[in-house]
């Protein structure tokens, strides 16, 4: 190639890779969710004096001030192996779109060789049997495609967003993380209060019996009342022995979540030892959700089936390398460097495909996984609307259901302690007491499973939400 050319070769070659994308421009899909969130008797109105963080600005540390909670957070969040697989698939989806970003420059290696050719004497200048030896340094690109019809670029785009993807993927992942370590750190505290009662139940009812049993040997209570007396107490040992289980589950749990083993200093007593949440505003649009990691990983793998197609209409084009080097060369090592040893090779290559029923197929495809993207990207929003609309609805009833427990619990308890001195003044049945006891238990169980409830509403709406 004449030296005078080959600033002309190098400028179309730079026009040529400012070539046009053939993947189709990108449009975000519509949400199919309503604007705003449903309304009705279920989701109660947001008072505008309260101090509601915004559910899209609150964060873990914000709607969870409990201080021991905190420490058992970041302690997951450094030793979790779920959430380290999340990071490390982001750091090797990082490294994959590095490989394909470098696809498009070229790749320079230095080579030296030596090489020795016997050639018979029929086939030599000389007429004589001769033997060859040569002696190469190049500096040269090995098969550089020239990506005129952005093929590459298609596939740099979709490296990119696959990784973009794995890092949505890890926001979901520790969102998940918080919120169910924070609900399990509930769970143990509202097991370790049943436990509790479940105890203090017990203790009154083996006092019970005793009394049953006194009367009965008095003559004052017959053995039905004895032997109904024993039904509470087998009841109360049955759950003892079940929240006792259920703690031990907890903790473990929490241990498995934590990463390690959890100190015993930053475990709950009971659901009041724990530092009641930051309420949370939702008072937003429906669009909110399109922040979702679990939504923008869904877009981001669509953008990465767009720029596929963009790599399938690539392959009905001529795909253009370019293999050259430089360096020198000499019949002997002493002379590899000496003036005149200069030698350089250029050896373009196109390729234009005529027929492969594989492109076309490649293709059909690549669209078909688009509008699988698409409709994996529109059922994501969904279920992330519906996900709120049910944390809203927790919310906006859960109080209620409190206060009306608390009532009954306090109406329940004034029952007992009627039934029960109407039963010391020989007025009732023991049948009487029993029913109050069974109810008034029953009465204090829902009352602590609903402030459990109460509490894991705030988790569920900010995990709905998004983690913020």
């Amino acid at each position: 190639m004449p030296e005078r050319t080959l600033p002309l070769v190098l400028t179309g070659m730079a026009t040529l890779l400012a070539g046009c994308l053939l993947a189709p421009p990108y449009s975000r899909p519509s949400a199919p969710v309503p604007a705003a969130w449903p309304s009705g008797p279920a989701y109660a109105a947001e008072d505008p004096a309260a101090a509601a963080a915004p559910g899209r600005d609150v964060t873990w540390r914000r709607l969870l001030p409990d201080q021991r909670l905190q420490r058992l957070i970041e302690m997951a969040l450094a030793n979790n192996r779920d959430l380290r697989v999340a990071a490390l698939n982001v750091e090797r989806a990082r490294a994959i779109y590095g490989i394909q970003r470098a696809e498009l420059l070229p790749a320079v290696s230095a080579v030296g060789s030596e090489s020795w050719q016997r050639v018979p004497g029929d086939l030599s200048g000389s007429g004589k049997r001769e033997t060859l030896e040569r002696w190469d340094a190049n500096l040269g690109l090995v098969s550089w495609e020239l990506d005129f019809f952005g093929r590459i670029r298609s596939l740099r785009d979709r490296a990119m967003q696959e990784y973009l993807a794995t890092e949505q993927a890890h926001r979901s992942a520790e969102t998940a993380l918080v919120s169910t370590l924070a609900s399990t750190y509930l769970a143990l505290a509202a097991d370790r209060e049943m436990l509790r009662l479940a105890g203090t139940t017990l203790t009154s009812q083996k006092d019970a019996y005793q009394l049953a049993k006194q009367r009965c040997d008095q003559g004052m209570a017959t053995d039905l009342d004895v032997h109904r007396a024993q039904t509470q107490v087998d009841t109360a040992l049955v759950d003892v022995a079940r929240y006792t289980q259920r703690t031990a589950q907890d903790g473990n749990l929490l241990d498995l979540l934590a990463g390690t083993s959890v100190p015993g200093e930053l475990l709950p007593a009971d659901l009041a030892s724990v530092t009641p949440f930051a309420d949370i505003a939702a008072s937003l649009p429906s669009e909110v959700l399109l922040e979702r990691p679990d939504v923008l990983q869904a877009e981001a793998l669509l953008k990465a089936a767009n720029a596929d197609i963009g790599a399938a209409r690539a392959a009905f084009f001529p795909r253009v390398s370019l293999t050259a080097a430089a360096g020198t060369a000499s019949a002997d090592l002493s002379g590899l460097f000496d003036p005149g040893s200069g030698a350089w090779s250029y050896a373009p290559r196109v390729t234009l495909p005529i027929f492969d029923a594989r492109t076309w197929s490649a293709h059909r495809a690549a669209k078909m996984q688009r509008e699988i993207a698409v409709t994996q990207y529109e059922r994501a929003v969904q279920i992330a609307f519906r996900e709120v609309a049910d944390a809203l609805a927790l919310r906006g009833t859960v109080g209620s259901q409190v206060n009306a427990q608390e009532s009954l619990v306090q109406a329940v308890d004034k029952t007992y302690r009627l039934a029960n001195t109407r039963y010391d003044k020989g007025l009732d049945s023991y049948l009487g007491v029993l029913d109050a006891q069974r109810s008034l238990y029953a009465a204090q169980q829902g009352l602590v499973s609903l402030r459990l409830a109460q509490a894991t509403s705030l988790l569920t709406l900010y995990r709905a939400l998004g983690g913020g």
